[in-house]
């Protein structure tokens, strides 16, 4: 009934009027506020705090400190962050809790009766710091002086690795006829959404400790602030408001749990007014994590006819202080470092590695856009060193249905790579009228200095979670009317909606499936209370997820409705095929179930006089299987490569001793409407998925994969010279270019 239209979104009109109440937005007239106090020690042990000049400030109605919260640890994938940093703290953590190890660990939260009196009782309290040594890179950490988390076990800041080991890698190499060998770095990246942390807590008339925030996953908040407060879940409730962005920057929790603890605590004496937090955005910029920074050492080797025989790659990533979702991230990564390609001997090691800088963790693509800015980066310059067109090299090798995957197994039916490589090509080969390179209005470029080049890049993403994690989601769908056909539906799912479009299509996909009339489905969305668990809105897996879910709750739902029940309720739990983990020797698993492929091409001009860049035209190449609402697709589509520019050619996050430098918009350059591709050709595929809802694939991670690596390649065909990190800023570029000439 809905499937592959555009209806308008159904949170549009009021994100459009501005009445849509974020979570900043949604603070009752009785509300106290809270801050959230720092350490500001990247790496200190803490020796003494005093937390009551504090309470005695005027308006000041509470302070929770290390004392308060009964376990006191949490984290995504591993225990290893305390909620609070203290000297008195329970024997339930499994980490030392005195240590900061992060400039934007908490030491305290004031609750108050109006944010400047929360503020001022920050600023009171008063604390006592051993300074330890602070290892503020990889490099620091990689000579395991200083230990960060000597509490693992371990003697090494290197805490997790993976390995893949395949075929006879000293055959490849005598066999290879070119080698091409470099190490890349890649940086940072904040997420800069729109809207920085905010929250509401309370208690509920059932009695649950509520808080609504933004989110992507809301029982996975339940769980850790049940964990820390030492309650059961069902005495936690989680609601996501209209969110504004989050791009993996909200899968980890902020402060979900000292909010909860702050309203468990005043219930219980007696005080029920809910508490409203909000962070500045230099406090959002310090005090979430970032895309991870890292490094990658490849060597690949060919042969003359470019068939890739060879590839030993070995990367970093630096985790910053806590885990968060490096463990996961770095896989990704690993498998992804061999590219979209059949690679019949590799040798890869992934490693991420503690440092007091901020925590690395997830940001769309999640490990993605690191492997592919290494492993296509190769595949450019094999095809340089062959004399061999780029395209040409990687139609050679590319991956296809039946093709074996670096991790020794078969990939998973209805890899379409061949396909979007030719359509990317073939696109591409159609001439575009770009305009004329003035990056400043009252300067205009040089026509001498102005150079044009082209590059490509390939990849392939996992959609769903990977290395053998209990993957599912549930929905629930109920059928009311009173003759013999349903005469409207009402879905409920936990599923978050952090701009993408995502409520909508899953009322699309409930249309479709119910054979209803979309304005004839209601949805109740994002909340612990009244739907089951969703998963994470990432790994490009909610719509996947999500239809598969919905599609399962509407058939049971029919069959309830024939049984005779009125209103029919249809519940289902949808399962993915299992996943496995990596073997720890070889690398051996059957890592995904499923994969979204993307092929982009980008023109670009450099002026050589200013380092200047201009995108002329980028062409974002995707199979995403059946669009269920095309013009979301091309907005993710589009969305996602003016995000991959900033990564790649404006945002310059800057860190030193553990603190970052430049905690501002006005000094974190994100690409204003003035510094975007003049063009952008999204070219949409629908390809079935065999496993996908409707043969839908995950694509919202796509466009960011392959952006840099084709930047790159196409200022080495604009002017001759390769860049293996980036952001390519106008003054990196020119001394770039200047190095290369002298």
């Amino acid at each position: 009934m809905s499937i592959g239209e555009s209806p308008i979104r159904v949170d549009a009109t009021a994100k459009l009027a501005g009445t849509a109440r974020y979570p900043a937005d949604r603070v009752p007239t009785d509300a106290l506020h809270a801050a959230t106090v720092f350490t500001n020690q990247p790496h200190a042990r803490l020796v003494a705090i005093d937390l009551e000049a504090a309470r005695a400030v005027p308006g000041v109605v509470a302070v929770y400190g290390s004392a308060d919260i009964p376990v006191n640890e949490y984290g995504l994938t591993l225990f290893d962050q305390p909620v609070f940093v203290g000297i008195e703290h329970t024997n339930r953590s499994h980490i030392p809790c005195d240590v900061s190890r992060w400039e934007a660990d908490h030491v305290a939260l004031v609750v108050a009766e109006t944010v400047e009196a929360a503020y001022r009782g920050a600023a009171a309290i008063t604390t006592e710091w051993e300074q330890l040594a602070i290892v503020t890179d990889l490099d620091d950490a990689l000579s395991d002086e200083t230990l960060i988390h000597p509490e693992n076990g371990l003697k090494s800041n290197s805490y997790h690795s993976y390995k893949i080991r395949k075929g006879d890698m000293d055959a490849a190499w005598a066999a290879a006829d070119v080698v091409v060998e470099s190490i890349y770095e890649f940086p940072y990246q904040e997420h800069a959404y729109l809207q920085p942390e905010a929250a509401v807590s309370y208690v509920d008339e059932a009695g649950r400790i509520t808080v609504e925030i933004g989110g992507q996953w809301t029982h996975e908040d339940r769980e850790q602030m049940a964990h820390a407060l030492d309650l059961p879940e069902d005495r936690v409730r989680v609601i996501y408001p209209p969110i504004g962005g989050a791009f993996g920057g909200r899968e980890d929790t902020s402060m979900q749990i000292v909010l909860g603890l702050a309203s468990l605590r005043l219930h219980e004496q007696g005080i029920h007014r809910p508490i409203a937090c909000r962070w500045s955005r230099e406090e959002s910029i310090v005090g979430h994590h970032k895309r991870h920074r890292g490094r990658i050492h490849a060597k690949w080797g060919a042969t003359c006819d470019g068939k890739i025989i060879a590839v030993q790659s070995e990367a970093w990533l630096d985790a910053g202080s806590y885990n968060y979702t490096s463990n996961k991230v770095l896989g990704n990564c690993h498998i992804g470092q061999a590219g979209p390609y059949e690679v019949e001997n590799a040798h890869i090691d992934s490693h991420a590695v503690y440092t007091n800088s901020t925590p690395g963790g997830a940001f769309r693509g999640f490990g993605g856009p690191q492997a592919a800015f290494a492993a296509e980066s190769q595949m450019n310059k094999l095809a340089v060193a062959l004399d061999m067109d780029p395209i040409e090299l990687r139609r050679r090798n590319v991956l296809k249905d039946g093709s074996i995957g670096i991790t020794q197994t078969v990939m998973p039916a209805g890899v379409t790579m061949p396909t979007v490589l030719e359509k990317c090509a073939a696109a591409a080969e159609v001439s575009a009228d770009v305009g004329n390179f003035s990056p400043f209005a009252s300067l205009p470029s040089s026509p001498p200095a102005l150079r044009s080049g082209t590059g490509y890049a390939s990849a392939f993403k996992n959609i769903g979670f990977s290395f053998g994690f209990p993957e599912r989601c549930e929905a629930t769908v109920t059928l009311h009317g009173e003759d013999d056909e349903p005469t409207w539906a009402e879905l409920r799912h936990a599923g978050a909606e952090v701009g993408q479009g995502a409520h909508t299509a899953f009322l699309q996909m409930a249309s479709e499936a119910t054979g209803l009339p979309l304005a004839a489905v209601r949805g109740e969305f994002s909340d612990t209370g009244t739907s089951g668990d969703s998963g994470s809105a990432s790994a490009s897996r909610l719509t996947w997820m999500a239809g598969n879910s919905i599609l399962g709750a509407a058939e049971e739902a029919d069959k309830a409705w024939r049984d005779g029940d009125r209103p029919a309720v249809g519940h289902f739990r949808f399962v993915p095929p299992p996943t496995e983990a990596l073997d720890p020797e070889d690398g051996h698993c059957t890592p995904n179930f499923s994969y979204g492929y993307v092929v982009q091409a980008v023109d670009l001009t450099v002026d050589i006089e200013t380092g200047h860049i201009k995108v002329d035209r980028v062409i974002s190449c995707h199979d995403v299987g059946k669009a269920i609402n095309p013009d979301m697709v091309i907005g993710q589509i589009e969305g996602g490569v003016v995000q991959a520019h900033g990564y790649a050619l404006t945002e310059n996050l800057q860190s030193a001793d553990g603190r970052i430098l430049n905690p501002r918009l006005s000094t974190y350059l994100i690409p204003g409407i003035g510094d975007i591709p003049t063009r952008v050709e999204s070219v949409v595929l629908e390809l079935a998925d065999p496993l996908g809802p409707w043969g839908a694939r995950g694509m919202a991670e796509m466009p960011l994969m392959t952006y840099a690596p084709a930047v790159t390649a196409a200022v080495h065909d604009a002017t001759g010279v390769w860049f293996d990190s980036f952001p390519l800023t106008p003054d990196r570029v020119l001394a770039g270019l200047r190095a290369a000439s002298s």
